[in-house]
C-alpha cells in the first residue's frame, strides 16, 4: 500500500508538470499571435489617406487646384489647392491642413509645373505638364507625398492653374 501511494503521487506530479508545460506553450503561442497582429496593424497604418475637399474659401485670386482624375476635377472633388503664392491646402489622414509653399516654378521650363510643399509631417511634390492653355492652364502630372517615417504615396493628378 505504501508503494502504491508513492507511485500514485509520482504519477500525479508528472501529470501536473506536463499540463503546466502545455498551458505555457499555449500562452507563448497566443503571445506570438498578438505580436504578429500588431505588426500587421503597424504596416497598414503606414498609408497616407488623401481625401477630397471643397475649394478653399481662403483662396481669393490666382490658384492651382488638382483632383485625382479629370472626372473628379469636373465634379469638383479636389485633393490639392494653392493660392499660387504662399499656401497649399490638402486633406491628409482625415485632417484639412495648410502647408507652406517652399518653391513653385509655374511654366518656367518646357511648359512644366513644379511645386514643393512641406511642414513637419509631410513633404509634397507636384510635377505636371501643360495639356491645354486658354484663360486657365490645364495640367496632368504626379503628386508625391512623403512622411518622415519613409512612407511615400504617388498619385496622378489633373487640374488647372489660373487667375
Amino acid at each position: 500500500m505504501k508503494y502504491f501511494i508513492i507511485f500514485f503521487s509520482a504519477f500525479l506530479l508528472v501529470a501536473c508538470k506536463k499540463e503546466q508545460q502545455g498551458s505555457q506553450n499555449a500562452a507563448s503561442a497566443d503571445s506570438s499571435n498578438i505580436v504578429k497582429d500588431s505588426t500587421a496593424t503597424d504596416l497598414s497604418s503606414k498609408k497616407i489617406a488623401v481625401e477630397t475637399f471643397p475649394f478653399p474659401s481662403e483662396i481669393k485670386e490666382c490658384s492651382c487646384y488638382f483632383a485625382k482624375s479629370k472626372a473628379d476635377f469636373l465634379d469638383e472633388k479636389y485633393i490639392y489647392a494653392d493660392d499660387a503664392g504662399k499656401t497649399a491646402y490638402m486633406k491628409l489622414d482625415g485632417k484639412r491642413i495648410a502647408l507652406n509653399l517652399i518653391s513653385s516654378s509655374d511654366m518656367e521650363v518646357d511648359e512644366e509645373l513644379s511645386k514643393e510643399i512641406e511642414n513637419d509631417d509631410y513633404k509634397i511634390s507636384v510635377k505636371g505638364k501643360k495639356i491645354k492653355g486658354e484663360e486657365a492652364l490645364l495640367f496632368e502630372g504626379i503628386l508625391t507625398i512623403e512622411k518622415p517615417d519613409g512612407t511615400v504615396v504617388k498619385m496622378p493628378i489633373y487640374g488647372e492653374c489660373g487667375c
